[in-house]
């Protein structure tokens, strides 16, 4: 497989996707806790054809391999999209594929470096997110890089015969500055 370091952190880079990862793609997609968040789990995901939403993103999108340094190994996938350059807004997605790299701040890294070139470079100002509320590691996460929760979808998704809330998080480019997770009022 071939990656280009296009943004680098101090354990994990991110790449432009490689076409030959498909492989990886299709385990992940097939792995519940993977997939359940993307809405993917229900549906069969067995060719690359099925991943075409990850090979082939719309213009406003861009996705990226995660990849460890050491050893340049695939984890795992974030994306940036519904870029909205008059607004100076988008949406982040992220997941860490490999199970035993879960856990270890890899996903942490990945989004700050993300953060930052979304930020710096695509001049965004305000980057969100959407979670279900009980994926408590995930939530945890996003809190630690300095999201803060902005809104709430009761009962969103229907999950392990249950409903489950959708959250909104937000951050903004002078908190991601200034390292600040002071929260704003906002109205959703």
């Amino acid at each position: 497989m071939q990656y280009y370091k296009k943004m680098v952190g101090s354990r994990v880079y991110l790449s432009p996707i490689d076409d030959s990862e498909v492989e990886s793609y299709l385990k992940w997609m097939n792995d519940e806790a993977v997939a359940i968040p993307f809405g993917q789990y229900s549906r069969v995901v067995s060719s690359r054809e099925d991943l075409k939403w990850i090979y082939e993103p719309p213009k406003d999108m861009q996705r990226y391999a995660i990849v460890l340094l050491d050893g340049d190994v695939l984890i795992g996938n974030i994306s940036l999209h519904n870029i909205d350059h008059l607004h100076r807004n988008a949406f982040i997605g992220i997941f860490i594929g490999e199970e035993q790299q879960r856990g270890q701040g890899l996903g942490a890294e990945a989004i700050r470096l993300i953060l930052q070139y979304g930020f710096k470079t695509l001049n965004l100002h305000n980057i969100m997110l959407t979670v279900h509320a009980d994926n408590d590691a995930g939530i945890a996460c996003y809190k630690n890089v300095g999201f803060r929760e902005v809104g709430r979808l009761p009962e969103w998704t229907f999950k392990d015969g249950k409903y489950v809330d959708k959250l909104y998080m937000s951050i903004m480019e002078h908190e991601f500055e200034s390292g600040s997770a002071t929260p704003a009022p906002m109205n959703v």
